[in-house]
């Protein structure tokens, strides 16, 4: 089910249920198309998060914590500017469509109450959330601006005229009395050409909720209007599932075909983990695409030149057989001739069977046999440095591979120390200077925070400087150090020098988890003292050796990894 015009009524109710009557307290955009208003209601703030993402747009109050950039944006400052402290009066959507007015009441620069509307359009790359004056009509600002040149039927721009988006010719399936859908059932009898005509016909039906629907229908044509009813109702109290099928998806009700699922408390809890993945690595590859470029350069170049060292280390294969030329050469110098180009010898490390060896003709037997030497001596030479290229090589790739991996576990706030490391080791230009010629000092993030079920403190470290930092300065001696055993991921520390086995499963869980085989049903994770860990001088960031550690596998389960967000 994808965030439709029936899943958006089901929302609306959740948060008409949780946000009416409250206070704004705090407005941020941490990403360009995207606003967190945090509205103070029932003695909790609930932080409301409004997408106007091209491809998950959506409403929803969030629990993921987000970091609000240093420079807030003129539509954050006009928001703040109208919206801070005013109080959520209404939220209603239009026609079932995918429009949610979020109704505002506060009070101008006189005092006088002012009522302000924030509307949230969510249609895919057209999606757009706008600040409106009610009384004028008058845009006040908007998150995307559209001019004229680009939407002749409307601008979107501070000042314009607002006007809502042109209205398709559908019915509303919540307050429709024409009973279309009966005739439609019995003109196309068949379900998926009928959920097709459901969703030309009814506002608001996406691919999968009118399949739904079509299904629900022909499970008692007897019964059609009690079917429609009960269909429609499920939206009023939904059951939000995540569902598991060929791929995952998110719907607010019960589906017939996939019984499998997991359940959450309420749409906006799904949404958060059904998203957390989807919209990070979207973010991710937006904000740290040059990262992503040169590391995927830098991966290319060094894959090239192994294959490269490869080839040159096969050629020099040849090596023995030069040594053997030339000692054989040497041996028989008496029955070689001068000036001719080959000679048959017996070969007396082969049970003297005859070898035919190659000659110049244009120089003296002995200088032939000294050049066989010199190749042999050459190639020799060759195959220790081509074997020294391709283990340093190796490294590089293999420390190119974990930055990779990093970047494809990583969340936006996480690609600054990314980019740092990626100049400290050359891979990137330095960053700039400041008045003084000196580096502008960049602080590092300090690693992510979760909680045991018995309270315990765990820091993950999201990237190879965090690592390093939090296992070799931050740490104790006596904390438990885990790491997915062989693979890129982070380092997870147990703050506790005797933590029971529930704690070291929860972290291992971290650690599985947040490595590059997160996906896999079953990660070997290594455990041990932080006193045990060491670090090579001279190598790469994040590297580190231990011996003397146990292991566990685990399942890595985003669900209990949300649960230990906040004790």
């Amino acid at each position: 089910m994808s965030f439709d015009g029936v899943f958006t009524h089901a929302m609306i109710s959740e948060l008409r249920t949780k946000l009416i009557g409250g206070r704004v307290s705090k407005i941020s955009q941490p990403y360009p198309n995207e606003v967190i208003i945090t509205i103070r209601a029932n003695r909790k703030n609930q932080p409301l998060l409004l997408s106007a993402h091209s491809s998950y747009a959506r409403a929803q109050i969030t629990n993921i914590p987000y970091s609000n950039p240093k420079t807030p944006t003129n539509f954050t400052m006009m928001l703040r500017k109208y919206l801070e402290s005013g109080q959520l009066v209404a939220i209603d959507q239009i026609d079932n469509d995918r429009i949610i007015n979020f109704s505002f009441l506060t009070r101008n620069e006189l005092g006088d109450e002012q009522p302000l509307i924030l509307s949230l359009e969510m249609m895919g790359r057209y999606s757009n959330c706008l600040l409106v004056n009610p009384t004028n009509d008058k845009v006040l600002d908007t998150i995307k601006h559209i001019s004229s040149d680009q939407n002749r039927y409307r601008m979107l721009i501070p000042g314009a005229t607002y006007r809502q988006p042109p209205a398709q010719d559908k019915l509303n399936p919540f307050t429709d009395t024409t009973d279309a859908f009966k005739s439609l059932l019995s003109e196309f009898p068949n379900k998926d050409v009928l959920a097709k005509e459901l969703q030309n016909r009814y506002q608001g039906l996406a691919g999968q909720s009118s399949l739904d629907l079509a299904t629900a229908l022909h499970a008692d044509t007897k019964n059609l209007d009690s079917s429609w009813k009960k269909f429609f109702t499920q939206f009023d109290t939904p059951v939000p599932t995540i569902l598991s099928g060929k791929k995952l998806d998110f719907s607010a009700i019960p589906n017939v075909e996939l019984t499998t699922g997991q359940s959450f408390d309420s749409l906006s809890e799904m949404l958060d983990t059904y998203y957390l993945d989807k919209a990070n690595k979207d973010r991710v590859q937006q904000q740290g695409s040059h990262l992503i470029r040169v590391v995927k350069n830098e991966l290319k170049k060094n894959r090239g030149k192994q294959k490269k060292l490869e080839k040159t280390l096969k050629n020099t294969e040849t090596a023995d057989l030069l040594r053997v030329q030339g000692e054989l050469l040497t041996t028989y110098l008496h029955l070689v001739k001068q000036g001719i180009t080959e000679i048959s010898l017996p070969n007396f490390y082969d049970n003297e069977k005859e070898m035919t060896i190659p000659l110049s003709n244009q120089i003296s037997p002995s200088k032939n046999a000294q050049k066989y030497f010199k190749k042999y001596q050459k190639q020799k030479n060759a195959v220790i440095f081509v074997n020294e290229q391709l283990l340093l090589n190796q490294k590089e790739i293999n420390y190119l591979e974990e930055i990779q991996s990093e970047i494809e576990l990583a969340e936006p706030k996480d690609l600054p120390d990314i980019k740092i490391e990626l100049q400290q080791q050359g891979l990137l230009k330095e960053q700039k200077l400041n008045k003084n010629k000196k580096a502008i000092k960049v602080k590092l993030s300090k690693p992510d925070e979760y909680y045991a079920t018995d309270g315990t403190l765990i820091s993950v470290g999201k990237n190879n400087l965090q690592n390093d930092q939090l296992t070799m300065k931050t740490a104790n001696k006596s904390d438990i150090w885990l790491h997915a055993k062989n693979i890129p991921g982070s380092h997870v520390i147990i703050h506790s020098p005797d933590p029971s086995d529930e704690t070291v499963t929860e972290a291992a869980n971290l650690a599985a988890y947040f490595s590059k085989y997160r996906q896999s049903a079953s990660v070997p994770v290594d455990y041990i003292q932080v006193k045990r860990i060491k670090k090579p001088n001279g190598s790469k960031p994040g590297f580190v050796v231990y011996e003397g550690q146990n292991s566990t596998f685990i399942t890595p389960d985003l669900q209990k990894i949300m649960a230990m967000r906040r004790k």
